[in-house]
């Protein structure tokens, strides 16, 4: 993007999957200039890949190590999501990348982390998640736990980590000229994230068995109902003032349904809800609900939510070419950003490249590149 508050920002993302990708994304989207290096015909566009510049290099080739050593002096901040060590093997591990640029912020996105006995060992979202507590807590009693995307483990308790350290430490390096390295491990963020559980058990409101919480499908009034045409509608009224007003559009006697803390009510509510819901299609219960406070809403598919009013009205996505772009977040200013959507479909040039950044190319032997 051409604006934004990273805008003049530089920084090098060196080309891996899930959460790093997406890290870049979102300092692009705020703005900064993002230069993604990856291996020769690694191509495999994706939404994460808007507003980046596409460098293809063999890190393994002399010639691309001395690009590197040039593009990391004009850098402030590169990031990769490799296995511990394969970066240092490279040779762009952080010492390497600080004894060229001292001021240079070092990001590293792992699952496990740098550190510890599993540090090198493989994994996925569901695997980091499954250590951290989040994975156990998610479902219905008496039933393996579900399988919740991989928006947790990666996405949230990686990419949203590893951003924020590394603007954390952008902030320190424009103060003191001194570089980082930020180590963001998932299963570090997510164990992050599940303080608002260690919480509510400490406040004797929260029980290891799954589906008997306030925010686990325990409660009548914060669940999912299906509805006559086999939909769902999502009910989240926490607070009394908004379960009254649940009750009041689903034509219920509050004396008669009882208690909205009552445990010993709860399992004929959450059958009585049952029964109501089934009687009208989401549609119609999304109109009855539509501009009330009751927080009861519509569930959409991923589809169905590109063309919600509320989503239309914040510009939410943009389709260019086969991708659907939700636009950036968050929203910086009293306006309406426009959506980035410039993704690179094919590799560029990498001499046109290196000219564009303004990188000297004297003495580098590019006839291989």
């Amino acid at each position: 993007m051409s604006s934004g508050p990273l805008h003049g920002y530089r920084i090098i993302e060196l080309a891996g999957i899930g959460p790093a990708p997406y890290a870049g994304q979102l300092m692009s989207d705020m703005g900064a200039g993002i230069i993604l290096v990856r291996r020769p015909g690694q191509a495999m566009p994706m939404t994460a890949d808007r507003g980046k510049i596409v460098l293809e290099l063999d890190l393994r080739a002399p010639e691309s190590a001395v690009i590197m050593q040039r593009l990391i002096q004009s850098a402030d901040a590169i990031f990769e999501g490799f296995r511990p060590g394969v970066a240092e093997r490279l040779g762009l591990g952080p010492d390497d990348c600080h004894a060229i640029n001292p001021a240079l912020v070092y990001g590293r996105m792992t699952g496990w982390g740098q550190t510890g006995p599993w540090a090198k060992t493989a994994g996925h979202d569901i695997n980091y998640i499954a250590i951290t507590g989040a994975l156990a807590a998610m479902g219905a009693p008496n039933t393996p736990p579900p399988v919740p995307l991989n928006l947790i483990g990666d996405f949230g308790g990686g990419s949203l980590f590893l951003v924020m350290g590394m603007l954390a430490a952008l902030l320190k390096a424009s103060k003191t000229g001194q570089g980082d390295v930020v180590d963001a491990a998932m299963i570090d963020g997510v164990s992050s994230m599940m303080g608002i559980v260690y919480s509510l058990e400490a406040l004797g409101q929260w029980s290891q068995q799954r589906g008997t919480n306030l925010l686990d499908g325990g409660m009548p009034f914060y669940r999912c109902y299906e509805t006559k045409d086999g939909k769902y509608m999502a009910v989240g009224c926490i607070e009394p003032q908004f379960f009254k007003i649940m009750l009041e559009r689903l034509n219920i006697d509050a004396d008669g349904f009882g208690g909205q803390m009552d445990k010993s009510k709860h399992a004929a509510q959450h059958a009585t809800l049952e029964a109501i819901f089934a009687t009208k299609t989401r549609e119609a219960w999304a109109k009855i609900f539509d501009g009330s406070d009751a927080c009861v809403t519509p569930v959409l598919d991923y589809q169905e939510a590109q063309t919600h009013p509320q989503n239309v009205a914040r510009g939410g996505f943009t389709t260019v070419g086969p991708f659907t772009h939700a636009r950036p977040a968050p929203v910086f200013g009293n306006k309406k950003p426009a959506t980035n959507t410039d993704i690179p479909m094919r590799a560029n040039d990498p001499i046109e490249v290196l000219k564009s950044l303004k990188i000297d190319i004297s003495g580098i032997d590019t006839k291989d590149l």
